[in-house]
């Protein structure tokens, strides 16, 4: 029997021009907490994966799509623009859901998603 962590994704990394921004970005719209590593590095806890965001890299639109989930979409949806993000591709429906992608205020594009609302 295999260790439940093994082969999982067990950390993320993303660039970050800016860390205070982007940890006042993420705290603000999904509560996460942040630990620093100096000046280029800050680590994030989600409650459920761990992360961190780098100064040492650069930040493009290309790559894998991360995508968070929530329970309100729309309230997320608008946590996100106040909080200095851009929505990048309006609410939509999938098989199985629906979502919306948004920049963060670093530039990274991600996704939300949740469940279909009842009819």
């Amino acid at each position: 029997m295999r260790d439940s962590a093994d082969c999982c994704i067990d950390y993320i990394e993303l660039p970050c021009v800016d860390a205070a921004r982007v940890k006042a970005f993420y705290s603000e719209v999904f509560g996460w907490k942040f630990e620093d590593y100096g000046p280029n590095y800050t680590s994030f806890f989600d409650g459920r994966l761990a992360g961190g965001f780098t100064t040492d890299a650069q930040v493009t639109t290309a790559g894998p799509l991360v995508v968070l989930n929530a329970v309100d979409l729309e309230g997320i949806e608008a946590k996100v623009t106040a909080a200095g993000g851009r929505i990048t591709r309006e609410i939509f429906s999938f098989p199985g859901g629906r979502r919306f992608h948004f920049a963060d205020t670093e530039g990274n594009i991600l996704a939300v998603w949740g469940k279909e609302k009842d009819a």
